[in-house]
């Protein structure tokens, strides 16, 4: 029997050579609290100064454009403001955006490695510190009067001028000599196919957040899944405390399942004894993780998966805004090339140019998309429906280009202007080919928790038509999780940039 082979069924010796260190001796002294952020305070420190000095440079900035420019003839301007007696409005602006930049948290440290996370703080802050401060000023009649029109620009100025400074940190921090030191060094005890994914996750990228330098097999060495060769086996349960001291760790992961409650207790007052952070990975939860939260009915502790960022009102709100002016824009820019390329579908293949099919929007309800036909007339009446593969026999010559640049989806502005679908966000399937999805593919169907878009993440990221549907899948969920207007912008861009929106 081999090691991986003793490992499995329960024996002693593990698949790799274990690297766990002995006890220490009575005379080891208190471990002290090390973790990536904590041991650098002074970044910390040093960015809040940094984002401080960026907002009171653009809240003048933006007096300066206001009063010293052509906008000085939008509106009522007091003749006698000086930027001396607008001294006082620009601190007190400053000291308001930087309350709720902090406030959102900003500066926390783990926040720094997250670029989208970091935009969408400093975005969602300028913005209600533009109609805050307005607010303030009306209710205490602070003199001398705050224009309205700087309370817009001085917004602006912040954001543009937060965005790129923050922009300009996290390209010096996402280099491996900083990033090295700001992730978190992470333990799992025991191992599953969820670990496995979420080492590739960890992977991708250098602005990662978290570096598993190990894992611990649990009692009776019984890993679920073997770690992959890359993550060390690092020793036994028995030893953790040890390994925990030796290794430097920051973070500890248990899979759940792998302890008992006994034992879970334990572990998590070990780790508070030598300041080291204590999470468990549930195995009941494998989707939409970012919205699990605690909740107390009647003093229970309930964890459960609470709203996600386009479950509320607001944000739904303001996507819909973006998505009508958008559509109106689209449909306004794109209709004479709609027109030019349905005139070539006709001269190729004459017919009706329009092509309508039933999809499966936000909460399951069907609609139909509309689409400038790529391909010959009645091209399913022989066959069942699927999807477009490579050098579809099916396909109009002219049908070929359009797919490449996505000219046959511009008529989906207009499902977009009548609420069916979004400009962003999961492409809608078939009801013929959801019936066998939903069944093949779990969490298949939380898609439909949100519209359908024009455009998505897994498109932009090269899963359209004939790909692998469980990976289009997980992108859609890690969209739906990770929503904000700077991903939507982001994917719009992208949309452009790599021509593989839609399928």
């Amino acid at each position: 029997m081999n090691a991986t082979s003793r490992l499995v069924a329960g024996e002693s010796s593990p698949a790799r050579p274990s690297v766990a260190p002995s006890d220490p001796p009575e005379s080891y002294t208190l471990r002290h609290r090390h973790r990536p952020w904590v041991a650098h305070q002074k970044l910390v420190v040093a960015s809040f100064v940094g984002d401080s000095a960026v907002v009171l440079l653009a809240l003048m900035l933006g007096y300066v454009i206001r009063f010293q420019t052509g906008l000085r003839e939008i509106g009522v301007v007091d003749s006698g403001i000086s930027v001396s007696g607008y001294c006082g409005h620009v601190l007190l602006g400053g000291g308001l955006l930087i309350f709720l930049l902090a406030n959102y948290r900003l500066h926390d440290p783990r926040n720094y490695l997250a670029i989208r996370k970091t935009f969408s703080t400093i975005v969602k802050s300028c913005v209600i510190w533009g109609f805050s401060f307005l607010a303030i000023a009306l209710v205490f009649k602070i003199e001398p009067a705050i224009s309205r029109v700087y309370c817009a620009v001085g917004a602006m100025t912040s954001m543009i001028a937060l965005l790129s400074w923050r922009w300009m940190l996290y390209c010096i921090l996402r280099r491996d000599t900083f990033a090295n030191a700001l992730r978190q060094k992470a333990v799992i005890v025991g191992w599953n196919g969820e670990c496995d994914r979420a080492l590739k996750r960890f992977g991708n990228g250098r602005a990662n957040q978290i570096s598993v330098i190990g894992a611990v097999a649990p009692p009776r060495f019984a890993f679920e899944v073997l770690p992959p060769e890359e993550v060390p086996v690092m020793g036994s349960y028995e030893g953790l405390r040890s390994i925990l001291r030796s290794s430097g760790a920051d973070l500890v992961m248990v899979v759940d399942g792998t302890l008992d409650r006994h034992q879970m207790l334990e572990l998590a007052e070990t780790c508070g004894r030598e300041f080291i952070d204590f999470k468990l990975i549930p195995s009941c939860f494998q989707i939409l993780v970012s919205g699990l939260q605690l909740e107390s009915l009647h003093g229970m502790p309930v964890l459960g998966i609470g709203k996600m960022p386009l479950h509320h009102a607001f944000n739904n709100a303001l996507k819909r805004t973006v998505d009508i002016v958008g559509s109106i824009l689209g449909m306004i820019l794109f209709t004479p090339i709609m027109v030019a390329f349905a005139a070539l579908v006709y001269v190729e293949s004459p017919g009706r140019v329009i092509y309508r099919q039933r999809r499966i929007g936000l909460n399951g309800r069907p609609f139909f998309i509309y689409k400038i036909r790529s391909m010959k007339l009645d091209a399913e009446v022989a066959g069942t429906p699927g999807w477009t593969v490579k050098d579809d026999p099916r396909r109009l010559k002219i049908g070929e280009l359009m797919r490449a640049w996505n000219i046959d989806e511009l008529p989906q502005f207009w499902n977009v202007l009548m609420g069916d679908m979004s400009l962003v966000g999961p492409r809608p399937e078939r009801p013929e080919l959801i019936e066998g999805f939903k069944e093949e593919i779990p969490h298949y169907n939380v898609r439909h928790n949100i519209k359908p878009g024009v455009t998505g993440w897994a498109q932009v990221n090269g899963l359209r038509g004939d790909t692998c549907l469980r990976e289009r899948v997980k992108f859609d969920l890690d969209y739906i999780e990770n929503w904000n207007f700077a991903l939507d912008f982001q994917i719009m861009l992208m949309t452009l940039y790599k021509r593989g929106g839609a399928c």
